[in-house]
């Protein structure tokens, strides 16, 4: 079974405006290719995926995606994460992709168990399985099998969409809710907390 991984960036430089007030542009983009590091490096690390695809309109994202031997997928014209996502779906598939895992680029305290274990609920096919944030409003990761079993999407709102979107098909889906999955950094209080775990060493 061929399974690609996808993970959508936004521009480094426009990324994560809801942490302004506590961060310079230059430290939001520093913070979003951090995190863009450890997704793809954990990524990696997990044998069942067979090949990721990074797809930005962001030059610097890119280059980092080629240099963990990452496909890339440039955005054009205004960046756009659905039509991104849409694009980067039929580019898996074009390649035989017969399960795809879209994942985030800002969850900092991603693992390589952390994908095992959300991979470890697929039960068959059709299947889709999701990890929705810590407040169960946006979708941090979303496995499904087969690719395009559901429109899908990430972000602010997303987890009730694609809930009610396999629902309509009549899918079972299995949700995957762990700590590390759950925290995404969009705001200041996502980032005091991942400071309060880092400093004291807290197994989320």
């Amino acid at each position: 079974m061929s399974l690609w991984a996808i993970v959508p960036v936004k521009p480094l430089r426009k990324a994560k405006s809801g942490l302004s007030d506590v961060l310079t542009e230059d430290e939001r983009a520093l913070l979003i290719f951090t995190m863009l590091s450890q997704t793809l490096r954990t990524l990696k690390e997990v044998p069942a995926i067979d090949h990721i695809l990074v797809v930005s309109s962001d030059s610097a994202a890119l280059a980092m995606a080629r240099e963990y031997g990452a496909r890339t997928l440039q955005e054009d014209g205004q960046p756009d994460l659905k039509i991104a996502l849409k694009r980067a779906v039929v580019v898996a598939k074009m390649y035989n992709a017969e399960s795809l895992l879209i994942l985030s680029a800002d969850l900092p305290l991603v693992s390589r168990r952390d994908i095992e274990k959300m991979l470890s609920l697929v039960k068959g096919t059709p299947a889709i399985v999701i990890a929705p944030d810590r407040h169960n409003d946006g979708t941090n990761a979303i496995y499904m099998n087969p690719p395009d079993i559901i429109d899908c999407t990430i972000g602010s709102g997303s987890y009730e969409k694609n809930l009610k979107k396999a629902q309509s098909k009549g899918i079972q889906v299995e949700l995957c809710h762990l700590t590390t999955l759950g925290l995404d950094i969009d705001k200041p209080e996502d980032l005091a907390l991942l400071r309060q775990i880092e400093a004291f060493q807290v197994d989320p």
